[in-house]
């Protein structure tokens, strides 16, 4: 097994940038042997009808899981930033939020709540879920997820300010462990006017909390 070169550490590098160990390279027969082998820990036959494509269903499925380490975001905007006139806030709501817990690599699943205040750019909408779903396609703790979605669009846009809420229930809470149904979690990040102003941070927290009505 070889070694890749360093890990990149830039916001828009490929691999978090919180990290600055090299990664090794492991070939799919290698993971797949892996899964094998956790097979037959486990107690059981991965030569049986049923597991005989386990391993490399499993490997393919953790690499769509974690696909986010595999993108950027030059690729995923695309150039959809735009100049724009306005400072009057931007608030995308309810991104469905698919990640993995890297103590036991085990489902969180929740939404994002994201918003920011314009200063001269604005974003295309749908770039902001693809940031959520880009950091979220990795190993994560909630609280870094949301510290990252943060830190994008403020390194993206240089808004006036960005705040990034996410609720999310984990699968290693409710699973295994304390075994809590219907626990959640919820974090925050806040950056810019939504740190130093109390009212405009209330207007976000107000918004989220409203179920629009589209009758």
């Amino acid at each position: 097994m070889t070694l890749a070169k360093e890990i990149p550490t830039s916001l828009n590098g490929n691999l978090p940038n919180f990290s600055t160990e090299a990664a090794p390279v492991v070939s799919e027969e290698e993971m797949r042997q892996a899964v094998r082998t956790l097979l037959l820990g486990l107690g059981e036959n991965p030569d049986r009808e049923g597991l005989k494509d386990t391993p490399k269903r499993v490997v393919k499925a953790l690499k769509f899981l974690t696909s986010g380490y595999h993108q950027s975001l030059d690729e995923l905007l695309n150039g959809a930033v735009f100049h724009e006139n306005t400072d009057e806030m931007v608030l995308v709501r309810d991104i469905d939020i698919f990640s993995s817990c890297e103590h036991h690599i085990l489902p969180i699943l929740g939404r994002a709540h994201v918003a920011y205040i314009p200063d001269g750019k604005v974003i295309g909408l749908s770039k902001v879920a693809r940031i959520c779903e880009m950091y979220g396609r990795r190993l994560q703790v909630q609280e870094r997820l949301t510290a990252q979605i943060a830190d994008a669009l403020q390194g993206l846009l240089k808004p006036k300010g960005v705040a990034v809420v996410v609720e999310a229930s984990h699968m290693c809470m409710v699973m295994r462990g304390v075994q809590k149904v219907g626990s959640w979690t919820s974090t925050s990040a806040v950056r810019g006017v939504f740190s130093e102003d109390a009212k405009t941070r209330q207007e976000f927290m107000s918004l989220i909390r409203h179920t629009p009505n589209f009758s």
